[in-house]
């Protein structure tokens, strides 16, 4: 495998851009299908777009916050399903950065220079939250690991060359262990059934036993004992995809609507277009539009000055910054997506046409992780000066 090596911000956002336009012609008839988007993945690596934020000293672009949120938001844009299959790739590329070795960034980054991707086994089902970790990584006397566990919502780890497994060792501490893809004792099965993001491909991880060599495994619990981004960065990408979702909707609804809807007949215009309602309903959904990808903006920059300053502070400035990004993007991709329909009329719900899956898309997506909470930490900063908890969520 090879992949392009992007120089800076201005090339990244280059390709994100021409990346996008050419991923949306067949978005539509990949979610109708659910036709997997390996060869758009594959396209995505090759283009260098994967390895951004390796630093610069490692021979990558290492590009801002703003940047990577953009690129996200862009990919959006075309198709909420690819948009979300690396955002978990970025967020455990960062946890090379804060927890690796340097024998460790040295081979992993060195992965994603020539385009290898990360993918994802998280999350799991049936326990009492979502921070209840069963999955376990057990100590041989050699200094390798074994792991033994159920991933649910594994998204990205049909597609990948590394899937980095959450799991709990011994100490009963959170660690990750980065497990190829053709190890033996792992199995992806492609058994994701959400109406939307169909294409996603988030199903679940078996490990069975897995082998793993001691240097492969890294102390993910350490990021959370001081200031941390990984929350941040990480609930960044989520905004930006919602953002992007938010903006492609609207723009497919306009283009609809110039070209298909008919206008009211007590409108007394001879477009639907030129239809006062319609135009305040489309300024208002603008209005929910321009204020995610404003809020997302703010976030960034605050996640970039936390880089270069990162304390206690700053690392709560970020959190909230991006904690407010994440609620209006949801509220907007749903309504957005939702209202696409009030304004383009009966026939917009056409099955065949598949305009639904927008709102399928934000919908899913949306339910990532609760806003109310998000609410709710910044309620406790204005008031108390409460600062949001360490716990990568945020």
């Amino acid at each position: 495998m090879s992949a392009h090596v992007i120089a800076d911000d201005a090339e990244a956002l280059a390709v994100a851009a021409s990346l996008a336009e050419e991923f949306r012609a067949g978005a539509s008839a990949r979610d109708t299908e659910r036709h997997l988007p390996r060869n758009e993945l594959d396209k995505l690596s090759a283009s260098g777009l994967l390895a951004v934020t390796v630093p610069a000293d490692h021979g990558g672009a290492d590009v801002s916050a703003l940047t990577l949120a953009e690129i996200f938001r862009l990919l959006g844009t075309a198709d909420g399903s690819l948009a979300q299959i690396p955002q978990s790739h970025f967020a455990y590329v960062n946890v090379i950065r804060r927890q690796g070795t340097e024998e460790q960034r040295k081979f992993f980054f060195a992965e994603l220079l020539v385009g290898r991707r990360f993918g994802n086994a998280q999350s799991e089902a049936g326990g009492k939250h979502v921070q209840d970790i069963r999955t376990r990584l057990e100590s041989r006397p050699d200094g390798s690991y074994v792991l033994t566990g159920v991933k649910h919502y594994s998204t990205g780890a049909l597609f990948a060359d590394w899937i980095p497994v959450l799991a709990r060792a011994e100490d009963d501490r959170l660690h990750v262990a980065y497990v190829p893809s053709d190890a033996p004792g792992l199995t992806v099965i492609d058994d994701w059934d959400g109406l939307g993001q169909r294409t996603t491909a988030s199903g679940t991880v078996r490990l069975d036993g897995v082998p793993v060599p001691g240097d492969r495994v890294l102390p993910h619990h350490l990021t959370f004992e001081g200031p941390q981004l990984h929350g941040a960065v990480a609930q960044l990408l989520h905004s930006a995809i919602d953002a992007g979702i938010a903006a492609g909707a609207l723009a497919e609804a306009a283009e609809f609507v110039r070209t298909k809807s008919r206008p009211w007949f007590e409108s007394g215009v001879e477009t639907a277009a030129e239809d006062p309602l319609l135009i305040q309903r489309f300024g208002e959904l603008d209005l929910e539009v321009r204020a995610s990808e404003a809020l997302l903006r703010e976030a960034a920059r605050s996640v970039d000055a936390a880089r270069a300053d990162l304390t206690d502070d700053t690392a709560a400035e970020a959190s909230l910054a991006v904690a407010a990004a994440k609620v209006q993007a949801a509220r907007a991709a749903v309504e957005v997506s939702s209202a696409l329909f009030e304004v383009s009329g009966t026939r917009s719900a056409l099955d065949s046409l598949n305009l639904h899956r927008h709102w399928r898309d934000a919908r899913t997506h949306t339910l990532h992780d609760p806003t109310r909470w998000k609410i709710q930490h910044l309620g406790r900063f204005v008031l108390n000066g409460t600062r949001p908890p360490r716990h990568g969520l945020l």
